[in-house]
């Protein structure tokens, strides 16, 4: 049997943008290893596999799970809004209870000006400063300095599913010349169980433009993630670096040619965030 593999980009805002994944709508039956080599022969940063089970009152719930080209991955905010969209053009935009390797999580898709968004609501999220002698050997990593880093924005750890590096810089100039040290970052994430690198520069007090660095999955640089997107917007709101509930946008992917808009949304009294954005197929 042949499993089918569709190819689409999330977070888009123009064509050639956002973040590709692959998605499989049928995965029922596909072990560990069959799942791994799909997505190493697709070849993106990450890699749905949807089981889809019973659809009550509007709501359809499924199982899913993430490859990338290294291994499973327990949560991804962008091929989760490429799975969503995917479906819903081919059984009409509505609500999906996923099921998680990280918890459970909602998505909703709608249309808007004749284009399909979908919104995810994150596992919750929750955040923790960065141990100092790991901040050293993250800068290290980095090319940085703490002279580099935003003093408004302290550094941290935060969770939305996946554990992730949130560092803000004090200049647009220090985020593009971002030239780091793959290795050293490798290990460094691998040892403290990051997924992402969040790094980021504000514009304002809810607009941001972030660099993602995914080693642990092989991958130099993430244009659009949606987990880390989650994450972060919940290191804002338990720091009270935003009122709430408020709207917060995320440039990605223009530093490496791939640009997309994450509208992240947070509120005060929910533990989850949720994530906007596009998607389209990648034409073959």
């Amino acid at each position: 049997m042949t499993t089918e593999v569709l190819h689409y980009a999330a977070f888009t805002t123009a064509e050639g943008g956002g973040n590709p994944a692959g998605v499989v709508l049928d995965a029922t039956g596909l072990d560990d290893a069959t799942m791994l080599t799909i997505a190493q022969d697709v070849g993106y940063s990450e890699t749905a596999f949807l089981s889809v089970g019973a659809t009550d009152e509007g709501t359809t719930r499924a199982d899913v799970r993430y490859f990338s080209p290294v291994a499973e991955v327990a949560f991804c905010g962008h091929a989760t809004v490429a799975t969503a969209v995917a479906f819903a053009e081919r059984h009409g935009p509505g609500r999906l209870a996923l099921s998680t390797a990280a918890g459970d999580v909602a998505v909703s898709t709608r249309s808007e000006a004749g284009r399909l968004v979908a919104t995810v609501s994150s596992p919750p999220t929750h955040t923790r400063p960065v141990d100092p002698d790991v901040l050293t050997g993250a800068l290290a990593a980095l090319c940085w300095t703490a002279a580099d880093l935003d003093p408004v924005h302290p550094p941290h750890v935060a969770f939305a599913g996946n554990y992730h590096l949130v560092l803000g810089v004090r200049s647009r100039e220090t985020l593009a010349a971002l030239a780091y040290d793959f290795t050293a970052l490798e290990a460094l994430m691998a040892r403290e169980g990051w997924t992402t690198a969040h790094l980021f520069w504000a514009e304002d007090e809810v607009t941001f433009h972030v660099r993602n660095p995914f080693p642990p999955g092989g991958v130099v640089e993430d244009p659009a993630t949606g987990a880390a997107a989650a994450a972060f917007g919940g290191y804002l709101r338990d720091l009270h670096l935003v009122s709430t509930p408020t709207r917060v946008t995320i440039h990605q992917g223009h530093d490496m040619g791939r640009p997309s808009e994450l509208l992240v949304d947070v509120t005060a009294d929910d533990p989850s965030v949720a994530v906007t954005g596009r998607a389209a197929a990648i034409p073959a």
